[in-house]
């Protein structure tokens, strides 16, 4: 947590993870006592999904899981980079010389490495359904709309994905320690070992976080509607995901330079 005094209360900033270990130990009880006495709370939104973008999603599905016309990793990657590519296959047994790089990193994050596997709930929901329960006012970034969402992943050439394919690779490659590692910093508190994991890199690596107009967007959102909260009176709690916080040129960095103090764990 990092905490900024304003002269009207106290903002508090809760860097989150995604995918947290059922073995990495943590004190959510805290969180929900803060959540409780907090006089508002700011909540992470999800996309939002009409059933015309599913549709669309559904009927140009290619587009977005295949490389475009009929072109093969090869045509994109690099020498060495298609053999640890290769090799990976053959651990695992599968063919990705099709697929988009982005599915693919996913398939290597999500089924190879199974970060998001035996996992807990996260700050955000813990803090929702406690500010619910307390009848905390919860506020959200503006939703972004499926529709534009699709259209800037549609519109991104394959080589604008070789960098998160990179760092799935890299995560996979390291093996099912970074998972461990990545919750085990976080709970101490050891900003710059999450940020440094590979698992944490991969993550922010691919989209949309390293799209440049989303992520700009995203990281914009985040420290408008924190920086607006300091005119608000009492205890403001901001769940925030923590490489949109602690990242070079992120909400913490951005709030300092508006001249915010910040008090809490080193970032840098």
């Amino acid at each position: 947590m990092w905490t900024i005094d304003t002269p009207t209360g106290t903002i508090i900033l809760v860097g989150e993870i995604a995918a947290v270990p059922k073995s990495t130990p943590w004190q959510p009880e805290l969180l929900e006592e803060a959540s409780a006495e907090a006089s508002r709370v700011i909540l992470r939104a999800p996309p939002k999904f009409s059933p015309g973008d599913i549709f669309r999603l559904i009927f140009s599905g290619g587009k977005f899981t295949k490389l475009p016309d009929r072109s093969t990793a090869a045509d994109y990657l690099s020498s060495e980079q298609r053999a640890r590519l290769a090799a990976l296959e053959a651990e695992y047994d599968i063919d990705y010389d099709r697929r988009s790089f982005l599915m693919t990193s996913f398939d290597l994050l999500a089924r190879r490495l199974d970060f998001d596997d035996d996992t807990t709930k996260d700050a955000t929901d813990i803090v929702r359904k406690a500010a619910k329960r307390a009848d905390v006012p919860i506020t959200r970034p503006e939703r972004f709309r499926g529709e534009d969402l699709l259209d800037d992943l549609a519109e991104a050439p394959p080589e604008d994905h070789i960098p998160c394919l990179v760092a799935a690779m890299t995560a996979v490659e390291a093996g099912q320690e970074v998972i461990t590692a990545r919750g085990d910093a976080w709970r101490t508190f050891d900003v710059a070992g999450v940020m440094d994991n590979p698992l944490e890199i991969a993550l922010g690596t691919c989209w949309p976080w390293a799209d440049d107009n989303l992520g700009e967007e995203i990281r914009d959102q985040w420290t408008g509607m924190i920086a607006d909260a300091a005119a608000d009176t009492g205890v403001t709690l901001a769940v925030v995901p923590l490489r949109v916080l602690a990242e070079d040129g992120g909400v913490l960095d951005q709030l300092e330079a508006r001249g915010f103090e910040i008090f809490g764990p080193d970032w840098r």
